[in-house]
C-alpha cells in the first residue's frame, strides 16, 4: 500500500464533505481532514503536513468566497507550495482560482468521474487493487 497523503477539505457542508471524503478514501491512499474557514485552515496546516487542499467555492459556515482562502494560502510562504484546488461546477470560478495560483479543481457534479479521478491521481497515490 502506498504511503498515505493528507487532504484538507475546507468549507464543505457535512453531506458534501462526506461525499468528497468517501470518493477520496475509496480511490486514493489518503487521510482527509476538515476545516470550515480560514482560521481553522491555518491552524490545521500548522499542526499537520497536508499534501492537497480542496476549498469549496462558497464556505458552508458563512458563505464567504473560498477563493479568498486560496489567495491567502498562495500569499503565505509557508503554504504557497501546497497544491490547492477550488471545488466548483462553474468554469469561470475555476479560471479565477487558477489565476490566483491554484491547480485546476473539479465540481461536485463530476466528483467520481474518470476525469476527476485521473486529475487527482497527479497529486494523490491511487489505491492498489
Amino acid at each position: 500500500m502506498p504511503p498515505k497523503k493528507t487532504v484538507l477539505d475546507v468549507g464543505n457542508c457535512v453531506p458534501d464533505h462526506t461525499s468528497i471524503s468517501t470518493m477520496l478514501t475509496k480511490n486514493f491512499s489518503v487521510n482527509v481532514l476538515q476545516a470550515d474557514r480560514l482560521e481553522d485552515t491555518l491552524s490545521t496546516l500548522k499542526k499537520n503536513e497536508v499534501d492537497l487542499i480542496l476549498v469549496n467555492r462558497k464556505l458552508d459556515i458563512d458563505y464567504t468566497d473560498g477563493l479568498l482562502i486560496i489567495e491567502e494560502l498562495k500569499r503565505n510562504p509557508n503554504y504557497q507550495s501546497i497544491p490547492s484546488m477550488l471545488v466548483t461546477n462553474f468554469p469561470e470560478h475555476q479560471e479565477q482560482a487558477v489565476a490566483a495560483g491554484a491547480e485546476k479543481g473539479f465540481g461536485k457534479l463530476e466528483l467520481s468521474s474518470k476525469a476527476t479521478l485521473d486529475h487527482l491521481a497527479q497529486y494523490l497515490p491511487p489505491l492498489k487493487e
